[in-house]
């Protein structure tokens, strides 16, 4: 090879310039940190030739570095100088900003119009009213609990959804729950179990048990009846809510390794320090979707009569449509499901579940809720849902398809102060929020970020009433597909109403649903299992 080749430049004028300086600071010490400098740039570049690992730097020692600079700083650099305002990938400028201008009290209008293309096709609004309303009190509730509920909740229609104590700082969950003490909305723990850090401050807690049963288990995971009454029945926690499926990583279980089950994670989940944590993708509580509405009642019992439902991102129709079937077969009804949306996902996942596994939150949230209308259910049932919810027109949509109350997790992560560096699972996470490095999470103070996440919620809340009193609405649980509009094409728009299915009251019962999901896979759902009953011309052949 040619040593005088021009990628080796940079290589040889470090040579040169350690000769040159070293020289010159023979005679001046004052030359001694130009001399160091090229000398160590000098030292680099024969570490790069000498390496086997990264051709880029064996070919372009020294200057080679710089790619894997770029490369390691490419989220801020795109984030604060190349960034499209309205993209959302996963979230945008603009909706970041909406967030830290509430959570922070600052200014939330924008001058000069609208900055979105409004005539782009997929553009949505809501529309208004001649005759708007005022509505005097916005803190928005919802009452959670059907028949077979005695301590039923009023839950606010914006609560935080489930993000577990591990994957957040102790700071930011301490933080979260004072914001939701003050500001009278629900905070969900996450699958990760009620952490000293959710009981200090005393917000209410909705509990999320997933299939590692952390806080209600045997020291074989296997679930604790001693254990979950002992969490059930403490005042803060308002609801129990059964995780099935979750919209970052559906039908994926995960172990969290020994090293990072600290003291602190082993006595929240109920496991032991510096052991491996399993947390597997199924429940081992129950097999069937009749053994799951049995589950339900039983911790409905357990739980001296609290809201008990169950959390799931929309799989295969039928294993939906075989738990409704178990509830009419049974007579058991859970209080309340979230639906959690395949866009949704706080915590790292495989790629390929983060981007193709799981129904996004719209076509779930609407097959659940006509499933239930279909089947004279969804009067004893609330919805929440849950999946890149952050501004009030997203609560206003989301009520509309349907749901009566919405979550959000990265929205109060923002709250919070997350930039959205993305390093959620390297423990490196620059604002405190998602790592469990004492030095880091200090940054984050709990009396300010608090307050943050009250704002942001109230605030939130405030603009929804806007919202619904241009409408000409006085509460958003009026609103209805018939209120939003969405653009079809240049030249036409339709309504939610009449773009989407939705089913008449019982029709699903009578046997006659006009849409094919339902006739193609009401027939195939069983509740005795979630596993598909083939037609018999199918399972004859």
């Amino acid at each position: 090879m040619s040593w005088f080749a021009p990628r080796y430049t940079t290589l040889w004028l470090a040579v040169l310039g350690t000769a040159g300086f070293g020289l010159l600071a023979a005679d001046d010490a004052d030359w001694g940190i130009p001399a160091l400098i090229f000398a160590a740039l000098l030292a680099l570049g024969i570490v790069d030739l000498l390496q086997r690992k990264h051709a880029i730097r064996r070919n372009y020692p020294i200057l080679g570095n710089l790619r894997f600079l770029f490369e390691f700083i490419r989220p801020e650099l795109r984030q604060y100088f190349f960034e499209d305002d309205t993209k959302a990938a996963p979230f945008s400028r603009n909706q970041r900003s909406i967030v830290y201008q509430r959570a922070k009290q600052d200014i939330d209008k924008r001058p000069f119009g609208t900055q979105e293309d409004v005539y782009e096709r997929r553009y949505e609004w809501i529309n208004h009213s001649m005759a708007p309303v005022h509505i005097e009190n916005f803190d928005f509730r919802v009452a959670v609990g059907g028949p077979d509920c005695t301590q039923p909740y009023s839950a606010s229609i914006f609560n935080i959804s489930a993000m577990s104590f591990g994957a957040l700082s102790a700071n930011a969950v301490t933080a979260l729950n004072t914001g939701a003490r003050k500001g009278n909305f629900a905070h969900d723990t996450g699958e990760g179990g009620i952490s000293r850090y959710h009981r200090a401050p005393g917000g209410d807690l909705v509990w999320n048990i997933g299939s590692g049963y952390f806080g209600c288990r045997d020291a074989d995971g296997s679930f604790s009846e001693e254990a979950f009454v002992a969490n059930a029945t403490s005042p803060q926690v308002r609801m129990i809510e059964i995780k099935l499926s979750q919209g970052a990583k559906p039908g994926h279980g995960g172990i969290l390794p020994g090293a990072k089950v600290t003291p602190e994670i082993a006595e929240a989940r109920g496991v032991l320090v510096g052991v491996d944590c399993n947390s597997p993708s199924r429940h081992g509580a129950f097999s069937t979707p009749i053994g799951l509405m049995q589950f339900v009642a039983r911790l409905r019992r357990l739980s001296g009569g609290k809201p008990v439902g169950f959390k799931l991102c929309v799989g295969h129709p039928w294993e939906w449509f075989a738990i409704v079937k178990a509830m009419l077969q049974t007579g058991i009804t859970p209080d309340f499901i979230v639906v959690d949306g395949a866009e949704g996902g706080t915590g790292a996942a495989p790629v390929e579940f983060t981007d193709h596994v799981g129904v996004p939150l719209q076509d779930g949230l609407l097959l659940v809720h006509n499933t239930l209308v279909g089947v004279n259910l969804r009067d004893r049932i609330r919805i929440g849902a849950s999946g890149k919810i952050i501004t009030a027109f997203d609560i206003a949509r989301t009520l509309a398809l349907g749901a009566d109350w919405c979550n959000s997790a990265r929205g109060f992560m923002f709250s919070l102060g997350c930039i959205q560096a993305q390093a959620c699972h390297t423990d490196r996470c620059p604002t405190g929020v998602t790592t469990q490095d004492p030095l880091r999470q200090q940054a984050l103070v709990v009396p300010d970020k608090a307050e943050r996440v009250y704002n942001f919620h109230r605030n939130t809340l405030r603009a929804l009433s806007e919202l619904v009193s241009a409408a000409g609405l006085d509460h958003p649980s009026k609103l209805s597909a018939e209120h939003i509009v969405r653009r079809i094409s240049g030249n036409e728009v339709k309504l939610l109403a009449s773009l989407f299915p939705f089913l008449k009251r019982g029709e699903l019962l009578a046997g006659t649903p006009p849409y094919e999901v339902y006739r193609k896979y009401w027939p195939m759902a069983q509740a005795e299992s979630f596993e598909a009953m083939l037609p018999q011309t199918q399972a004859a052949s």
